[in-house]
């Protein structure tokens, strides 16, 4: 998992917000890079060496040393202002990385790490899925062995209080995530580095450990979020408990006014050394970064409408076509666009704890998928706005598509018996159709209580659905108060069906605090939410679907634990080129629809936006990202002219 972005939040995990964890930093990568060639004397052995100003996988980087920005942002963007967002449910802390306790979603971006990473969700660059390039290091130098990596710090990086950033501070929190993180972190990373050596105040040395795939491992070193080792040990803090302060870090901004379960302000650092750096020229342009919370989404809607904050994602099929014939769109105050969305959907729908019976029988995973009706749903609750989702890949050069043949079944027979038959004979899975004229189709139903049958299910003479022993099917599906109407109907509708073939289904909503943890505990049969989707190899694909980690790893919230998966991963490992690298993601898609751990819900092919017209972002956005955050900025002059309207309070 990355630690850059901490632990994962089911409420608030969508598409806009997805990282590219593969490697463990925010953007997936490899190994090989572009730059200098040596050879390694200083470090022993002959090996040779390659030192660059950042990190790809495969070929060149896109950026020359001596770039001065990224393509895509406006360098002479003016900074100032702010922005204000929403959010539902509560926060009670700042630590971003405690198991317990509900952190404030953003509040490690007051933090950087070696390599650049995200910066409130969009991914550096967001031109590029395959490189990282140094920000708080001038430098990485690494044997084309990958045996080791040596990062070269920079000597102007200070922290937010000014201290100066050193490689023990890097060192420490290397070693602090091992000893406090999160839990498949530390086991995923403690088995593949050896650990790490600080040579010099500005020099640091990771080892790798011998006989494993080093694919990701400099990006996932490089990926970490580098932390105050004095504020550590002044104040007590640890990594694993929840905590009201913001840990020390380097980033453009720091927490400045909170008011938990509110508000919270994010503010431009006044220490911060970096905005002449090429990384941010153009970026962190608002001085200020206002959340405000609300209960439940009328409420957070209302309050948008009435400009008590300036920019809306919109998830809501029904409020995007409906909701927004108001005062401020139809005076031309705000705006409402949809913008072109690049990235691959993240795998929405409703999920199966595998861990827990008797969801964890694929069969039965199977028979309860066909209780969702994407086509009712679509046309009664979704206005015609959402595409069905096929795959894991969506729409990527990578999607399975039906039986396995040429390169992609070389792969599938080189892995043995590993591989189930049917899995090597049968076209991929796909999505069952259904009636979009009645929520409960009866041929799906038909269908779904055969497969029940034969896995030692039938329904009684009350109507009930019961095992071999007169036991009722019983479900827990976790539901938060906070969702949206059309989320919950959906949910409602599924669940009624459900009840309809005669099983038992508690879907009471909780709270976000205990949502979260139950979530984070796994305790729960079904719940609607995401699976993250893939573009690159990396060993972060262990913590999204492998079997080592499922079930403390809160990126996996189905548990999935696969052999054919495991054994894909590791073989993806060693691709020696993009070709090996997209049919190993191939055969990655075609194994986890295999597993049926997911029912497949649509998604939207754009971004959904919303917000008053006082900000300014480049005509054309890059690939990976919105960005709203990161390189969009603020209009003084229409501020004030929607101020004088009385369009924002």
């Amino acid at each position: 998992m990355s630690n850059r972005r901490g632990r994962p939040s089911f409420a608030d995990i969508d598409r806009r917000q997805t990282l590219k964890l593969l490697g463990g930093s925010a953007v997936a990568a490899g190994a090989g890079a572009s730059g200098t060639l040596a050879f390694a004397e200083s470090h022993g052995g002959g090996d040779e060496i390659i030192r660059a100003h950042g990190y790809s996988y495969f070929g060149d980087l896109l950026y020359p040393p001596d770039f001065s920005h990224f393509n895509y942002v406006n360098p002479d963007a003016p900074k100032g202002g702010q922005i204000t967002l929403s959010a539902r449910g509560t926060f009670d802390g700042f630590n971003r990385w405690a198991w317990r306790g509900n952190p404030q979603t953003n509040s490690d971006v007051v933090g950087e790490s070696l390599l650049a990473g995200d910066t409130f969700g969009t991914a550096v660059p967001a031109d590029s899925l395959t490189d990282q390039y140094c920000l708080i290091a001038r430098e990485v130098e690494y044997p084309k062995s990958k045996e080791w990596c040596v990062f070269h710090l920079r000597d102007d990086v200070v922290f937010r209080n000014g201290a100066p950033l050193r490689a023990q501070d890097a060192a420490f929190t290397f070693n602090l995530f091992i000893e406090q993180g999160i839990r498949s972190f530390s086991r995923s990373v403690s088995e593949r580095i050896e650990g790490v050596e600080v040579i010099d105040d500005y020099t640091l040395r990771y080892k790798f450990v011998d006989g494993i795939s080093r694919r990701s491992l400099i990006s996932q070193v490089g990926g970490m979020i580098v932390l105050s080792e004095d504020w550590y040990k002044e104040t007590g803090e640890r990594l694993d408990e929840p905590s009201v302060m913001s840990p020390m870090g380097s980033g453009p901004y720091q927490v400045g006014d909170y008011e938990f379960n509110r508000y919270v302000v994010y503010e431009r650092n006044p220490n911060y050394w970096g905005w002449d750096h090429p990384i941010n020229v153009g970026r962190h342009n608002f001085d200020r970064i206002r959340i405000e919370y609300f209960a439940d989404a009328t409420a957070e809607f209302e309050a948008f409408k009435a400009g008590e904050y300036t920019f809306r994602s919109e998830g809501s099929s029904k409020r995007w076509a409906t909701g927004y014939d108001f005062p401020a769109i139809n005076d031309g105050h705000a705006k409402r666009e949809a913008l072109p969305d690049q990235t691959a959907p993240l795998n929405s729908g409703i999920i199966f704890n595998t861990l827990r019976a008797p969801v964890d029988n694929r069969n039965v995973r199977h028979a309860l998928s066909l209780a969702f009706n994407f086509e009712w749903t679509r046309e009664s609750l979704e206005f015609d706005l959402t595409t069905q989702r096929n795959s894991f890949a969506e729409g990527q050069e990578w999607e399975a598509k039906g039986v396995p043949e040429g390169a992609e079944l070389a792969f599938f027979q080189s892995l043995g018996d590993v591989v189930p038959q049917d899995l090597l004979t049968d076209p991929v899975v796909m999505p069952h159709s259904s009636n979009k004229d009645n929520p409960s189709d009866r041929r799906n139903q038909r269908t779904a209580l055969r497969i029940l049958a034969e896995e030692g299910w039938s329904v009684d003479d009350q109507g009930r659905m019961v095992d071999e022993n007169g036991e009722q099917m019983s479900l827990d599906f976790l539901v938060l108060s906070t969702w949206d109407d059309t989320r919950q109907a959906t949910i409602e509708t599924y669940v009624n069906t459900l009840r309809d073939w005669g099983i038992e289904v508690n879907a009471n909503a909780v709270d976000s605090a205990q949502g979260q943890q139950r979530f984070l505990d796994k305790d729960y049969d079904l719940i609607q939410t995401s699976m993250q989707t893939f573009s690159t190899i990396g060993t972060g694909l262990k913590q999204l679907f492998g079997s080592e980690t499922a079930e403390v790893s809160s990126w996996n919230p189905s548990a999935l634990r696969s052999p054919v998966v495991d054994a894909i991963i590791e073989a993806a490992l060693n691709a020696e080129s993009r070709e090996d690298e997209v049919i190993a993601m191939m055969a990655l898609d075609r194994a986890l629809r295999y597993e049926r751990v997911v029912a497949h819900a649509g998604f939207v092919p754009e971004y959904w936006v919303a917000y008053y017209d006082i900000f300014e972002r480049p005509e054309t956005l890059p690939t990976l990202g919105l960005g709203v955050l990161d390189f969009w900025w603020f209009n003084d002059e229409k501020y004030e002219a929607l101020k004088a309207a009385g369009a924002l309070r």
